[in-house]
């Protein structure tokens, strides 16, 4: 341990294992904020804080079981040529799932909720939150969990790489929630990025692999955009009267 300590390129691993995480993070931080945004204020940070947690759980369990990880991708069946393994069905179901909820959470956004609410206890509805952030975050790092076992060697650096990424995104979500729910064009986009990965995540179940940076950068772009808008609107003249 003492070794690792004074290793430059251990020093070197654990930094870009650490801005990889959180970049691989940021799409599991939007999910976040928009499944948090359902629940009573209050009840909003202890979901937050909660769900990070258990993914962050869920993603050293992942590490420690790199040989189980390794077995998911073995063939299972063929469909129209491709060879389909566990991995490929995790993500499918991940990817449905990711279109199905931000389906609804953008009809509900445009539209507004159908039906009358329905009564459930708010611990059960913060308790199957979290658990939802932790199913999405297995599905999301996956493939970030086989990038950090060939970057770095030594699981200390992995796990803590995982711990320091995972108390950043702990630090920012409640920011980045709050930034989202008060501007609702901005998740409207959230919303579609989800959507986006959620096609990407199908797409690469079929070995038909989406670079991750082309979505974050449409979707950085848009953002832009859109924070341009909100400034012009913002500081827009009043219209002169007749």
């Amino acid at each position: 341990m003492l070794e690792l300590l004074t290793d430059p390129s251990a020093w070197l691993s654990f930094v870009t294992l650490t801005l990889l995480e959180v970049v691989l993070g940021i799409d599991n931080i939007v999910f976040l904020a928009i499944l948090v945004s359902r629940l009573p204020p209050e009840r909003q940070h202890a979901a937050r804080l909660g769900g990070l947690g258990l993914a962050m759980l869920t993603r050293i369990a992942l590490l420690l079981s790199i040989t189980w990880l390794i077995a998911l991708r073995a063939p299972l069946f063929t469909v129209l040529g491709n060879e389909i393994s566990s991995r490929d069905l995790v993500l499918l179901a991940g990817g449905l799932f990711l279109l199905w909820k931000s389906v609804l959470e953008l009809h509900a956004s445009v539209e507004g909720p159908s039906g009358p609410p329905r009564a459930v206890r708010t611990q059960r509805r913060v308790a199957a939150v979290i658990v939802q952030i932790a199913l999405v975050d297995i599905i999301f790092s996956l493939d970030s969990v086989f990038t950090a076992v060939g970057l770095a060697q030594h699981v200390e650096i992995m796990v803590a790489a995982i711990v320091i990424a995972v108390l950043f995104m702990m630090f920012v979500a409640r920011g980045i929630s709050e930034f989202i729910e008060q501007r609702p064009t901005i998740k409207v986009l959230a919303l579609a990025f989800l959507i986006l990965i959620g096609v990407a995540l199908i797409a690469d179940a079929f070995d038909f692999h989406i670079p991750k940076g082309y979505l974050y950068f449409a979707m950085a772009f848009s953002i832009g955009v859109e924070m341009i808008n909100l400034r012009v609107r913002g500081g827009a003249a009043p219209p002169a009267g007749r």
